[in-house]
C-alpha cells in the first residue's frame, strides 16, 4: 500500500466536509424558500377571507322606541337575526318598521315602535291618498304619550207633566218641582301624538250626583163667553226625554262593518255628519238630537245595542280619534 502523506489526508478530509456544508447549507435555503412561498399563499389567502368578509358587512342603524339609536355592523340578512345578534328583543306591544322578516341593505334604519302608533299612521297615509314612501313614514314618528284624565258630565233632566184636568178647582199650570242636572264623573285613559288626541278609552264612570226631574202640573183653563162659563182642557205632549248614551265611530272600512261599498242597512250612502247606526228601538229614518247636532238612523250594528249609539265618519283614523264619548241623546220630533 502505497503511503499517502498525512498532509495530503488532512486536505482531502476538508474538502470533504467543506462540500458536504455546501450542501447543507443548499438545502436549508430551498426550506427556506418554500417556507417563505407557503406563507405568502396563506396571506394572500387570509386577505382574500377578510376581503369577503367586510363585503359581506353591512352598517345598520337601530332606534329603539326610547328614541335611543345605535349603529352596528353586521353580515346578518334579515331584521330578525340581526336584533337576535344584538340581544335586542321586541317586547308584545312593540314592532319593527320594516317588518321582522324584511332583509335589508347597507345604511337602512330599523325602528321599534309602539303596535298602535304604527297602525295609526299607515291608516292616515293611506286614507289621504298620498304618496310616500317607507322613509318618510320612519321620519314621521313622534312617541305616544298616554295621560289619565278625569272629566265632569252633566247628566240632564227629564221634564214630566202631570196632568190635572179632572181637578174641581179652576187653576192655572205650575211647576211643582224644578229640574236639577246631575253629574257623572268619567275617567279615560288618552293617548296623544304630536300632542294630538289618537285614542280615547273610558276606565271608569261614577255618579256624583243624580239628576232631578222636573215635574210641570198642567191643569184646564177657564174661558169666558156672554157670562157663561166653559171649560177646555189644554192639550199636553209630553217633551222627549233626554238620555245619555255611549257614543262611538266607524267608517266604511270592512274592519269596522264588514264590508266598504258604503250603503247602509238602510239602503242609503252612509254620509259623514248625518248617518248614524242605532239600537232597533229607533226606526230607520228616526233624528236624534246629539249634543245638539241631529243625526238620521240609517244604519245598524251587531254591537249598537241598549244605550249605545255609532256615527259615521269618513276615515278609519277619525273613528280612532274619536274614541268613546257619553253625549246627550234625544229624539226630534
Amino acid at each position: 500500500m502505497t503511503n499517502i502523506p498525512k498532509n495530503v489526508i488532512i486536505l482531502i478530509d476538508a474538502k470533504g466536509g467543506i462540500d458536504k456544508l455546501m450542501k447543507n447549507k443548499e438545502k436549508a435555503s430551498i426550506s427556506i424558500m418554500k417556507i417563505i412561498c407557503v406563507s405568502i399563499i396563506l396571506v394572500l389567502i387570509s386577505g382574500i377571507g377578510v376581503m369577503a368578509v367586510n363585503t359581506n358587512l353591512k352598517d345598520v342603524k337601530i332606534i329603539l322606541q326610547n328614541g335611543y339609536e345605535m349603529t352596528i355592523l353586521t353580515s346578518k340578512s334579515t331584521i330578525s337575526e340581526i336584533l337576535d345578534e344584538n340581544n335586542i328583543v321586541i317586547g308584545e306591544n312593540q314592532k319593527t318598521i320594516p317588518e321582522l322578516t324584511e332583509e335589508i341593505k347597507a345604511g337602512a334604519v330599523i325602528k321599534i315602535v309602539d303596535k298602535t302608533y304604527s297602525e295609526i299612521q299607515v291608516a292616515q297615509v293611506s286614507e289621504r291618498g298620498a304618496e310616500t314612501t317607507l322613509e318618510q313614514l320612519l321620519d314621521s314618528y313622534a312617541p305616544i304619550m298616554e295621560k289619565i284624565v278625569t272629566e265632569q258630565v252633566v247628566i240632564p233632566y227629564e221634564t214630566i207633566t202631570k196632568n190635572a184636568t179632572e181637578t174641581t178647582n179652576d187653576t192655572t199650570n205650575k211647576v211643582l218641582q224644578e229640574g236639577e242636572n246631575g253629574i257623572k264623573e268619567i275617567t279615560y285613559k288618552i293617548k296623544y301624538q304630536n300632542e294630538i288626541e289618537i285614542e280615547k278609552t273610558q276606565l271608569s264612570e261614577k255618579v256624583i250626583k243624580e239628576p232631578v226631574n222636573k215635574i210641570i202640573q198642567v191643569n184646564k183653563s177657564v174661558t169666558t163667553r156672554s157670562g157663561t162659563a166653559s171649560r177646555t182642557s189644554t192639550s199636553t205632549k209630553t217633551a222627549s226625554s233626554t238620555q245619555i248614551y255611549k257614543i262611538t265611530a266607524y267608517c266604511p272600512c270592512s274592519k269596522c262593518c264588514g264590508k266598504s261599498n258604503g250603503i247602509t242597512a238602510m239602503g242609503t250612502k252612509a254620509t259623514s255628519g248625518r248617518t248614524v247606526a242605532a239600537p232597533s228601538k229607533f226606526s230607520f229614518g228616526t233624528k236624534l238630537n246629539i249634543n245638539g247636532r241631529t243625526y238620521i238612523v240609517e244604519d245598524r250594528g251587531g254591537a249598537i245595542q241598549g244605550n249605545k249609539i255609532d256615527l259615521f265618519v269618513n276615515t278609519h283614523a277619525e273613528a280612532l280619534a274619536w274614541g268613546v264619548r257619553y253625549l246627550p241623546v234625544s229624539v226630534v220630533n
